[in-house]
Protein backbone atom coordinates (compact mmCIF):
# COMPACT_ATOMS: atom_id res chain seq x y z
CA UNK A 1 0.00 0.00 0.00
CA UNK A 2 0.87 3.62 -0.72
CA UNK A 3 1.95 5.38 2.41
CA UNK A 4 2.34 9.31 2.87
CA UNK A 5 6.14 10.66 3.49
CA UNK A 6 5.80 14.42 5.09
CA UNK A 7 8.69 16.63 7.02
CA UNK A 8 8.03 19.29 8.65
CA UNK A 9 10.69 22.29 8.02
CA UNK A 10 10.90 24.27 10.75
CA UNK A 11 14.22 24.99 13.26
CA UNK A 12 15.05 23.08 16.41
CA UNK A 13 14.49 26.85 18.12
CA UNK A 14 10.90 27.00 16.83
CA UNK A 15 9.13 23.79 18.27
CA UNK A 16 6.30 24.79 20.68
CA UNK A 17 8.51 22.64 23.44
CA UNK A 18 10.50 25.27 23.66
CA UNK A 19 8.36 28.45 23.35
CA UNK A 20 8.43 28.88 26.75
CA UNK A 21 12.18 29.13 26.91
CA UNK A 22 13.32 30.75 23.51
CA UNK A 23 11.64 34.15 22.58
CA UNK A 24 10.76 35.04 19.06
CA UNK A 25 12.68 38.30 18.95
CA UNK A 26 16.08 35.85 19.30
CA UNK A 27 14.94 34.29 16.40
CA UNK A 28 17.00 35.70 14.24
CA UNK A 29 19.75 36.26 15.58
CA UNK A 30 20.11 32.28 16.32
CA UNK A 31 21.92 29.81 13.75
CA UNK A 32 19.94 27.94 11.52
CA UNK A 33 20.68 24.30 10.87
CA UNK A 34 18.04 23.19 9.19
CA UNK A 35 19.89 23.75 5.88
CA UNK A 36 21.78 20.38 6.42
CA UNK A 37 19.62 18.54 8.47
CA UNK A 38 17.05 19.25 5.40
CA UNK A 39 19.53 17.63 2.70
CA UNK A 40 20.33 14.87 4.98
CA UNK A 41 16.87 13.71 4.64
CA UNK A 42 16.67 14.52 1.08
CA UNK A 43 19.50 12.47 0.53
CA UNK A 44 18.03 9.29 2.09
CA UNK A 45 15.10 9.86 0.42
CA UNK A 46 17.09 9.82 -3.04
CA UNK A 47 18.38 6.49 -1.69
CA UNK A 48 15.21 4.99 -1.52
CA UNK A 49 13.59 6.67 -4.77
CA UNK A 50 10.64 7.74 -2.34
CA UNK A 51 9.10 11.30 -2.67
CA UNK A 52 7.88 12.98 0.42
CA UNK A 53 6.36 16.47 0.87
CA UNK A 54 7.82 19.19 2.82
CA UNK A 55 5.31 21.41 5.01
CA UNK A 56 7.52 24.66 4.60
CA UNK A 57 6.97 27.29 7.40
CA UNK A 58 6.86 30.73 5.93
CA UNK A 59 9.47 32.48 8.06
CA UNK A 60 12.10 29.94 7.63
CA UNK A 61 11.00 30.39 3.43
CA UNK A 62 12.06 33.71 3.54
CA UNK A 63 15.32 33.24 4.66
CA UNK A 64 16.04 30.07 2.79
CA UNK A 65 14.60 30.70 -0.28
CA UNK A 66 17.50 28.48 -1.73
CA UNK A 67 16.71 25.04 0.52
CA UNK A 68 13.08 25.41 -1.10
CA UNK A 69 13.95 25.58 -4.40
CA UNK A 70 15.99 22.62 -3.90
CA UNK A 71 13.63 20.56 -2.02
CA UNK A 72 11.21 20.74 -5.04
CA UNK A 73 14.11 20.53 -7.89
CA UNK A 74 14.27 17.19 -6.00
CA UNK A 75 11.10 16.20 -7.20
CA UNK A 76 9.34 16.51 -3.68
CA UNK A 77 6.01 18.31 -2.93
CA UNK A 78 6.33 21.99 -1.41
CA UNK A 79 3.19 22.35 0.96
CA UNK A 80 2.29 25.54 3.11
CA UNK A 81 3.32 24.72 7.55
CA UNK A 82 1.93 28.43 8.01
CA UNK A 83 4.11 31.41 8.73
CA UNK A 84 4.87 32.03 12.19
CA UNK A 85 4.66 28.63 13.80
CA UNK A 86 1.90 29.87 16.14
CA UNK A 87 -0.93 27.93 17.61
CA UNK A 88 -3.80 28.59 15.74
CA UNK A 89 -6.32 28.08 18.50
CA UNK A 90 -4.04 31.33 20.29
CA UNK A 91 -4.10 33.48 17.02
CA UNK A 92 -7.44 34.00 15.61
CA UNK A 93 -9.71 33.80 12.93
CA UNK A 94 -8.02 37.56 11.56
CA UNK A 95 -4.55 36.63 12.23
CA UNK A 96 -4.26 33.07 10.67
CA UNK A 97 -5.59 34.28 7.56
CA UNK A 98 -3.54 36.87 6.79
CA UNK A 99 -0.47 34.69 7.78
CA UNK A 100 -1.49 31.60 5.98
CA UNK A 101 -2.11 34.12 2.80
CA UNK A 102 1.10 35.05 3.20
CA UNK A 103 2.56 31.96 3.42
CA UNK A 104 1.37 30.52 0.38
CA UNK A 105 2.18 33.17 -2.13
CA UNK A 106 5.59 33.34 -0.48
CA UNK A 107 6.18 29.91 -1.08
CA UNK A 108 4.59 29.69 -4.97
CA UNK A 109 6.49 33.01 -5.85
CA UNK A 110 9.67 30.94 -4.84
CA UNK A 111 8.99 27.44 -6.82
CA UNK A 112 6.68 29.03 -9.08
CA UNK A 113 3.85 26.06 -8.87
CA UNK A 114 0.71 25.90 -7.07
CA UNK A 115 0.90 25.06 -2.95
CA UNK A 116 -1.82 23.17 -2.32
CA UNK A 117 -1.56 21.37 1.07
CA UNK A 118 -1.61 22.67 4.53
CA UNK A 119 -0.45 21.57 8.18
CA UNK A 120 -0.97 23.62 10.77
CA UNK A 121 1.82 24.23 13.91
CA UNK A 122 1.38 21.17 16.57
CA UNK A 123 -1.50 20.10 14.26
CA UNK A 124 -3.34 23.24 16.02
CA UNK A 125 -6.30 22.78 14.13
CA UNK A 126 -8.73 21.25 17.37
CA UNK A 127 -12.49 21.83 18.10
CA UNK A 128 -11.48 25.35 19.05
CA UNK A 129 -10.26 26.37 15.71
CA UNK A 130 -12.19 23.95 12.83
CA UNK A 131 -13.14 27.51 11.70
CA UNK A 132 -9.60 26.99 10.02
CA UNK A 133 -10.56 24.79 7.58
CA UNK A 134 -12.58 27.43 5.73
CA UNK A 135 -10.34 29.77 5.79
CA UNK A 136 -7.87 27.12 3.89
CA UNK A 137 -10.57 26.34 1.70
CA UNK A 138 -11.34 30.16 0.61
CA UNK A 139 -7.75 30.63 -0.35
CA UNK A 140 -7.26 27.36 -2.46
CA UNK A 141 -6.10 24.89 -0.42
CA UNK A 142 -7.43 21.17 -2.00
CA UNK A 143 -6.04 19.50 1.19
CA UNK A 144 -5.01 19.81 5.19
CA UNK A 145 -2.99 17.44 7.10
CA UNK A 146 -3.35 19.01 10.94
CA UNK A 147 -6.18 16.71 12.49
CA UNK A 148 -5.15 14.26 15.30
CA UNK A 149 -7.87 11.85 16.22
CA UNK A 150 -6.33 11.54 19.55
CA UNK A 151 -6.18 13.29 23.02
CA UNK A 152 -2.68 15.30 23.73
CA UNK A 153 -2.03 18.51 26.39
CA UNK A 154 -1.58 20.63 22.98
CA UNK A 155 -3.66 19.36 20.12
CA UNK A 156 -6.24 16.16 19.21
CA UNK A 157 -9.63 16.34 18.43
CA UNK A 158 -12.11 12.69 19.64
CA UNK A 159 -13.79 11.36 17.31
CA UNK A 160 -12.52 12.88 14.09
CA UNK A 161 -12.21 10.55 11.41
CA UNK A 162 -8.85 8.39 11.55
CA UNK A 163 -8.45 7.61 7.27
CA UNK A 164 -8.40 10.01 4.71
CA UNK A 165 -11.59 12.26 4.25
CA UNK A 166 -13.49 14.82 2.33
CA UNK A 167 -14.65 17.40 5.20
CA UNK A 168 -17.59 19.47 4.43
CA UNK A 169 -17.14 22.52 6.63
CA UNK A 170 -19.88 24.26 8.47
CA UNK A 171 -19.62 26.94 5.91
CA UNK A 172 -20.63 24.29 3.49
CA UNK A 173 -17.05 24.35 1.52
CA UNK A 174 -15.18 21.23 1.12
CA UNK A 175 -11.39 20.30 1.94
CA UNK A 176 -9.88 16.70 1.75
CA UNK A 177 -8.14 15.81 4.64
CA UNK A 178 -5.45 13.22 5.71
CA UNK A 179 -5.42 13.16 9.19
CA UNK A 180 -2.39 11.94 10.92
CA UNK A 181 -2.18 8.31 11.68
CA UNK A 182 -2.85 6.81 14.83
CA UNK A 183 -3.44 2.76 15.93
CA UNK A 184 -6.76 1.89 17.59
CA UNK A 185 -5.46 -0.62 20.30
CA UNK A 186 -7.47 -1.89 23.43
CA UNK A 187 -9.91 0.83 22.77
CA UNK A 188 -7.81 4.08 22.38
CA UNK A 189 -6.52 5.55 19.46
CA UNK A 190 -2.60 5.57 19.79
CA UNK A 191 -0.14 8.04 18.04
CA UNK A 192 1.79 6.21 15.65
CA UNK A 193 2.69 8.27 12.98
CA UNK A 194 6.00 9.53 13.00
CA UNK A 195 7.54 12.48 15.00
CA UNK A 196 8.49 12.27 18.54
CA UNK A 197 6.42 8.76 19.14
CA UNK A 198 8.98 7.64 16.33
CA UNK A 199 11.89 8.39 18.40
CA UNK A 200 10.12 7.41 21.91
CA UNK A 201 8.31 3.96 20.95
CA UNK A 202 10.77 0.99 19.84
CA UNK A 203 11.28 0.89 16.12
CA UNK A 204 9.68 -2.47 16.06
CA UNK A 205 6.16 -1.25 17.58
CA UNK A 206 6.44 1.41 15.40
CA UNK A 207 6.42 -0.94 12.14
CA UNK A 208 4.00 -3.18 14.10
CA UNK A 209 1.54 -0.37 14.20
CA UNK A 210 1.94 0.79 10.68
CA UNK A 211 1.61 -2.81 9.00
CA UNK A 212 -1.78 -2.77 10.97
CA UNK A 213 -3.23 0.27 9.71
CA UNK A 214 -2.33 -0.99 6.29
CA UNK A 215 -3.55 -4.93 6.46
CA UNK A 216 -6.05 -4.87 9.06
CA UNK A 217 -7.60 -1.46 8.89
CA UNK A 218 -6.74 -0.97 4.96
CA UNK A 219 -5.75 2.38 5.32
CA UNK A 220 -2.85 4.12 4.32
CA UNK A 221 -1.05 5.91 6.91
CA UNK A 222 1.00 9.47 6.96
CA UNK A 223 4.55 9.68 8.64
CA UNK A 224 5.90 12.78 9.86
CA UNK A 225 9.01 14.13 10.80
CA UNK A 226 11.56 17.42 10.97
CA UNK A 227 14.67 18.33 10.18
CA UNK A 228 15.73 19.28 14.01
CA UNK A 229 14.97 15.19 14.94
CA UNK A 230 18.28 13.98 12.71
CA UNK A 231 20.67 16.85 14.08
CA UNK A 232 21.86 15.80 17.46
CA UNK A 233 24.48 18.53 17.08
CA UNK A 234 21.89 21.08 17.59
CA UNK A 235 22.46 23.49 20.50
CA UNK A 236 20.52 22.34 23.72
CA UNK A 237 18.20 24.26 25.39
CA UNK A 238 17.30 24.88 29.20
CA UNK A 239 13.71 23.42 29.30
CA UNK A 240 11.91 20.96 31.64
CA UNK A 241 12.69 18.02 32.12
CA UNK A 242 9.70 16.43 30.08
CA UNK A 243 10.00 18.91 27.06
CA UNK A 244 13.76 18.06 26.87
CA UNK A 245 12.65 14.47 27.10
CA UNK A 246 9.85 14.90 24.36
CA UNK A 247 12.95 16.60 21.63
CA UNK A 248 15.80 15.15 22.67
CA UNK A 249 15.01 11.63 23.10
CA UNK A 250 16.58 8.92 20.85
CA UNK A 251 17.71 11.69 18.17
CA UNK A 252 21.01 9.83 17.40
CA UNK A 253 18.94 6.96 16.38
CA UNK A 254 16.61 8.43 14.04
CA UNK A 255 18.24 8.43 11.07
CA UNK A 256 18.84 4.78 11.26
CA UNK A 257 15.14 3.74 12.13
CA UNK A 258 13.84 6.05 9.05
CA UNK A 259 16.17 4.35 6.67
CA UNK A 260 14.58 1.14 7.98
CA UNK A 261 11.19 2.61 7.46
CA UNK A 262 12.16 3.50 3.89
CA UNK A 263 13.02 0.22 3.32
CA UNK A 264 9.93 -1.59 4.89
CA UNK A 265 7.13 0.52 3.58
CA UNK A 266 6.24 2.01 0.05
CA UNK A 267 5.64 6.01 0.05
CA UNK A 268 4.64 8.97 -1.95
CA UNK A 269 3.30 12.42 -1.19
CA UNK A 270 0.31 13.67 0.45
CA UNK A 271 -1.35 14.71 -2.78
CA UNK A 272 -0.54 11.60 -4.43
CA UNK A 273 -2.21 9.23 -1.79
CA UNK A 274 -4.81 11.29 -1.32
CA UNK A 275 -4.97 11.06 -5.37
CA UNK A 276 -5.16 7.56 -5.10
CA UNK A 277 -7.68 6.73 -2.48
CA UNK A 278 -11.58 6.75 -2.20
CA UNK A 279 -12.34 9.84 0.24
CA UNK A 280 -15.58 9.20 2.22
CA UNK A 281 -17.79 12.82 2.46
CA UNK A 282 -17.84 13.57 6.49
CA UNK A 283 -19.54 16.77 7.98
CA UNK A 284 -16.85 18.61 10.53
CA UNK A 285 -20.35 18.90 12.66
CA UNK A 286 -20.47 15.39 13.24
CA UNK A 287 -16.74 14.65 14.84
CA UNK A 288 -16.89 18.61 15.93
CA UNK A 289 -20.00 17.24 18.60
CA UNK A 290 -18.33 14.03 19.08
CA UNK A 291 -15.03 16.38 20.44
CA UNK A 292 -17.11 18.05 23.08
Amino acid sequence: MLNALSVDVEEYFQVANFSENISRDSWDARTRRSDVATKSLLDLFDQHNAKATFFVLGWLAEREPGLVREIAARGHEIASHGYSHSLIYEQGQKLFTEETVRSKNLLEDIIGQPVQGYRAASFSITEKSLWALDVLAEHGFSYDSSVFPTLHDRYGIRGAPVSPAMLETSSGATIREFPLTTLRLMGVDLPISGGGYFRLYPYAFTKYGLQTVNKRDNRPFVFYCHPWEFDPEQPRVKASPVNRWRHYQNMGKSLSRLDKLLSDFKFSTVADVLDSVSLPHVKVQSFAVAAN
